[in-house]
C-alpha cells in the first residue's frame, strides 16, 4: 500500500472558512445497488449480475477535528468510540481508512447522509463504507486505487456480514452492470437504453436467515437444489448477452423465472410476491425479488423510460412504501 501522503502544511485562505493549518473537509459518494441475476446462487460460485441505482445516493464529508472522533448519521450523532453496535461496520470503515492513511489516532468528524432503506438488499453498509472511506482518504490527499478501496470496503462489510462475497462493495461504486464471478468483476456491454424500477416490500429482509435456509435446504436435498442454482447460474450468462443486445423481452423473461426459482429455494415472501404480481399487471416485461430475500425489495423492467415513472406509482398504490426509477444507457 502507498505511504500516506501529509497534506497538514496546506493553508486555507480565508474566504474559504478553514483554520489555517487545517484541511479542507473532503467528501465521497456511492450508491445503491440492485442484483439483476444470481442471489444465492453466486453464494456457490456461479455467477452474478448487479447494477447501481444512481437515484439512491450516499454522501460522506470527513473533515479535520480538534477533539474526539465523531460520527452524524441519521441514526445517530456522537462519538464514534461510542457508537451504536449496529452502527459498527460504519465505524469499521473510519477506523480502515485512517489507518490507511497512517492516520489511526487522528480525530476525524464524519457526517454521512444515505438515502439507501437499511435492510433492504441495496448494498446500503457497502455503499456507506464507500462513501465513507473515500471522504477520509481524500482528506489527508491519499487517492485510492480501485482495488485499494475495495479492500477498505470489505473491512467495513466483513464487520456487517461476516464474509461478504464482494458483489456490494464493487456494484455501490460502479458506473454500470457489473458481471461477477469467482471474486472478480467485469463491466457489462448494454446494447440499448433500459429502464428499472425498484420497489421496496417495507418488510426488512434477512439475508443471514435466508442464507442459511438454503444451506440447510440444500443438505437435505443437494440434487434438486443444485438443479436450481445451476439454473439461476445459467439466467445470468442468458441476462448478460440480452443486455448486449438490449433485448429487453428476453432479459424480463429470465427475471421472471428467477423469482419463481428463488421462491423455490424458501428465500421469497408473500410481500414481495405481491409486488411482483403488481409490476407484472402493471406492464412490467418482468419482475424479481432482489437481494438475500424473505423481505427487502423487488426490482422490476419498465417497457421504457416514461413506463418507469408509471411503474413505479403503480407500485406505491400497491403497498410499496417506496419506488424508484433507474435507466441503463448503452455503452460498450
Amino acid at each position: 500500500m502507498h505511504p500516506p501522503i501529509d497534506t497538514r502544511s496546506r493553508h486555507a485562505d480565508a474566504a474559504s472558512g478553514v483554520p489555517a493549518g487545517m484541511m479542507a473537509p473532503a467528501s465521497g459518494s456511492a450508491t445503491a445497488k440492485t442484483i439483476l441475476f444470481g442471489e444465492h446462487s453466486v453464494v456457490y460460485g456461479r455467477p452474478a449480475i448487479a447494477m447501481p441505482i444512481s437515484s439512491i445516493p450516499v454522501t460522506a464529508t470527513a473533515r479535520q477535528a480538534t477533539g474526539p472522533a465523531t460520527l452524524r448519521s441519521a441514526l445517530y450523532h456522537g462519538r464514534l468510540d461510542a457508537a451504536p453496535e449496529r452502527l459498527q461496520p460504519t465505524v469499521a470503515a473510519v477506523t480502515a481508512a485512517l489507518d490507511a492513511v497512517g492516520r489511526p489516532r487522528d480525530a476525524v468528524a464524519v457526517d454521512v447522509r444515505s438515502e439507501i432503506p437499511a435492510e433492504r438488499g441495496l448494498g446500503s453498509s457497502a455503499a456507506v463504507a464507500a462513501a465513507i472511506v473515500t471522504a477520509v482518504t481524500s482528506l489527508f490527499g491519499r487517492e485510492l486505487t480501485a482495488d485499494e478501496r475495495h479492500e477498505l470496503i470489505q473491512i467495513a462489510e466483513r464487520a456487517a456480514h461476516g464474509r461478504p462475497s464482494g458483489l456490494d462493495a464493487r456494484s455501490v461504486v460502479a458506473r454500470g452492470p457489473v458481471w461477477f464471478e469467482d471474486g472478480a468483476t467485469a463491466t457489462l456491454a448494454v446494447g440499448g437504453p433500459l429502464s428499472f424500477v425498484l420497489a421496496d416490500s417495507g418488510v426488512a429482509g434477512r439475508t443471514r436467515e435466508a442464507v442459511a435456509g438454503v444451506r440447510a435446504l440444500r443438505e437435505a436435498d443437494p440434487a434438486r437444489v443444485d438443479r436450481v442454482i445451476d439454473r439461476l447460474g445459467g439466467l445470468s450468462s442468458t441476462a448478460r448477452d440480452a443486455l448486449g443486445a438490449a433485448d429487453a423481452d428476453l432479459v424480463g423473461t429470465a427475471m421472471t423465472e428467477a423469482h419463481a426459482l428463488l421462491g423455490e429455494l424458501g428465500v421469497g415472501a408473500p410481500a414481495l410476491d405481491h409486488l411482483v404480481t403488481a409490476a407484472r399487471t402493471g406492464g412490467a416485461l418482468g419482475a424479481k425479488l432482489t437481494g438475500g430475500g424473505r423481505g427487502g425489495c423487488v426490482v422490476a423492467l419498465a417497457r421504457g423510460a416514461a413506463h418507469a415513472d408509471e411503474l413505479a406509482a403503480h407500485l406505491r398504490a400497491a403497498g410499496a412504501p417506496s419506488a424508484w426509477s433507474t435507466h441503463l444507457e448503452a455503452h460498450g
